[in-house]
């Protein structure tokens, strides 16, 4: 609640993730994909290097990433992804996020 506490309406809140998640993790770093999405052409199990974050507005039920993924990058839901190699606090930031999209 404290990436939120000063978001009142959802695009705020989508908006404080991305902050939060942009000072927090240290890119790049790998990740295992935990599960498929439509919006994703991981498969489970297939590791990738993610290197940042696009472009794209925030959504307070989905925040992207930018991956390395067979010679291009695309953007992939962060919450697809299980960090591998990565820092505590990378690892940290995805915990977070995923905790809070479980609830």
């Amino acid at each position: 609640m404290e990436i939120i506490v000063d978001a009142y309406t959802q695009d705020e809140q989508a908006m404080g993730w991305q902050v939060y998640l942009e000072e927090t993790i240290d890119f790049p770093f790998e990740a295992n994909c935990i599960e498929e999405r439509e919006v994703s052409p991981l498969s489970e199990g297939e590791t990738v290097r993610v290197v940042g974050v696009p472009s794209t507005d925030p959504s307070l039920r989905q925040q992207f990433v930018t991956a390395e993924w067979k010679n291009s990058e695309l953007g992939v839901p962060l919450s697809q992804l299980e960090p591998v190699d990565a820092n505590d606090n990378t690892k940290q930031a995805v915990e977070d996020l995923h905790y809070w999209l479980d609830r």
